[in-house]
């Protein structure tokens, strides 16, 4: 893991991040805990796009769900009911 503390960033400017950035992520240190991480733009999109794939994949399994008849429909009050939470 790429560390780098903010105070490096003050004195050097983004030249302290460009290169660390070249080995990965670049965890910021204030005040002597990870505050901020830095990502080049390609890895930024790297997760953007897992995550939207995460989220597709979820909505699929939803809707598989749904067709195979493993969702049952009611309100709120009755998932707390069915849960044991019903105050």
């Amino acid at each position: 893991m790429n560390t780098l503390p903010a105070q490096e960033i003050k004195r050097r400017g983004i030249s302290a991040v460009d290169s660390l950035i070249e080995t990965g992520d670049v965890h910021i240190i204030k005040n002597n805990q990870p505050q901020y991480v830095v990502l080049s733009e390609a890895r930024y999109q790297e997760l953007i796009e897992a995550q939207d794939e995460a989220h597709e994949a979820r909505v699929l399994a939803s809707l598989q769900d749904v067709k195979a008849g493993r969702v049952t429909r009611g309100t709120a009050l009755d998932l707390m009911r069915e849960l044991g939470l019903e105050g």
